[in-house]
């Protein structure tokens, strides 16, 4: 019983690190982005976490966690509406849940990732979607494409029944991915920002506060201790450690890694691409945070905020607009972190990275075929993009009729 309490305590303070990450995605996509249209960012992440959670509790935890029947195919499973209390006939806690942690903190600590996805299509759609179509969406992707996507691994599926069980210990795929892969779709189907592209050159869009931003990114490499630190289940002191150890080593040559390549390439000191090597450190290293070596942690990250300089530039010259890089953040590097399991840590090996590739192209299809038919049909029937006066003149004053900053207002037209 005092394991179980010790193990359940870290759990919880885990559960709040991620909640906590929150505030930071919120800080990071309005840093990023333009003051007019603060308003409407902020309400889209309050939206995302409480329908998030109330989506979870009613039909994503058994969703995600059917329990698959042996013999099952794997791909979906229902356990029934709501959450089910996990007591004896006595009326007593039942141990027999988990050894790590209660079925209570089971189910917040998981709901606590699922509204992550619908964020990170939040900051790639920022400054022009309207903002009905995207609460359809995210209540359609938070409550039923990603607990099924997860369940595919996490609840017991078909990827976790491979003869090599793809591998995934706290979502570079099931995650950042499932998020990324949506975020591509909505990209492509809204089109860039008005003025983002002029006579075929790539003109910037400064974010209206850098400083919100950083601390953004500091909030969630601070939020990702419990992120990673959580998804060990338990208060294992060693699995614990090395984990945290993997994720700041990680972290830290992504952001150093980012701003090195990024100044010989362009001949600056970029803020923003170093923070987002960060991030992309974080997600690279999620996938196998506990089975890597420092010297493995340090080189996934360094190759991760590698990629996000490369990913950066090549999504400009694809005329794809993502005011905040989070397709290059949490889908490149999400994809890369995944296969790295395969090539560096405990688990590297040919098997293993075939895996790997099979969870990636299985996720990859998934998502894409998924949101696509949400956000195609939205777009046909009710529409996913303001129209042009309503993004020059900013979403605040049109979606909510309020400003951010109603004493420091800024000209921007």
């Amino acid at each position: 019983m005092e394991l179980l309490t010790i193990n359940n305590v870290w759990m919880m303070i885990c559960t709040a690190l991620v909640f906590f990450m929150h505030t930071g995605f919120a800080f990071l996509e309005i840093g990023l982005t333009r003051q007019k249209n603060t308003l409407n960012i902020l309400f889209k992440n309050i939206f995302i976490i409480t329908i998030g959670l109330l989506l979870y509790a009613l039909v994503g935890f058994n969703l995600m966690y059917p329990g698959f029947a042996d013999g099952s195919s794997g791909i979906i499973g229902f356990a029934g509406f709501g959450l089910s209390s996990p007591l004896t006939a006595e009326g007593a806690l039942d141990l027999t849940y988990n050894s790590g942690y209660t079925y209570w903190t089971d189910f917040l600590f998981q709901g606590m990732f699922a509204a992550t996805a619908a964020t990170i299509v939040s900051g790639a759609v920022a400054e022009r979607m309207k903002i009905l179509p995207f609460m359809i969406f995210a209540i359609l992707y938070v409550g039923f494409v990603y607990p099924i996507a997860g369940s595919w691994k996490w609840g017991g599926g078909f990827l976790d029944q491979l003869s090599t069980p793809f591998y995934d210990f706290a979502g570079s795929t099931l995650v950042h991915s499932v998020g990324g892969w949506a975020a591509v779709v909505a990209v492509c189907l809204l089109g860039s920002r008005i003025g983002k592209f002029k006579n075929g050159e790539i003109q910037a869009i400064p974010g209206h506060n850098i400083p919100l931003a950083t601390a953004g990114v500091l909030i969630l490499w601070l939020g990702w201790f419990g992120f990673n630190g959580g998804s060990v289940l338990s208060a294992d002191p060693t699995l614990t450690s090395l984990t945290l150890v993997t994720t700041c080593l990680s972290a830290a040559a992504g952001g150093v890694i980012a701003a090195i390549v990024s100044t010989i390439m362009y001949k600056n000191l970029d803020l923003t691409m170093f923070l987002n090597g960060i991030l992309g450190g974080l997600v690279g290293i999620t996938a196998g945070a506990d089975q890597m070596s420092p010297t493995d942690a340090i080189l996934v990250g360094a190759i991760a905020g590698a990629l996000i300089v490369f990913a950066v530039s090549l999504i400009d010259k694809l005329k794809l607009d993502d005011p905040v890089g989070a397709i290059a953040v949490h889908l490149v590097c999400g994809i890369w972190g995944t296969l790295a399991v395969g090539l560096f840590g405990n688990l590297a090996g040919v098997d293993q990275f075939i895996s790997q590739l099979i969870g990636v192209a299985c996720y990859a299809v998934f998502c894409l075929v998924t949101s696509f038919i949400i956000l195609f049909t939205l777009k046909k029937t009710m529409g996913i993009r303001v129209s042009e006066r309503e993004e020059i003149e900013g979403l605040d004053a049109h979606e909510h009729g309020m400003e951010a900053y109603p004493d420091f207002r800024l000209n921007e037209h």
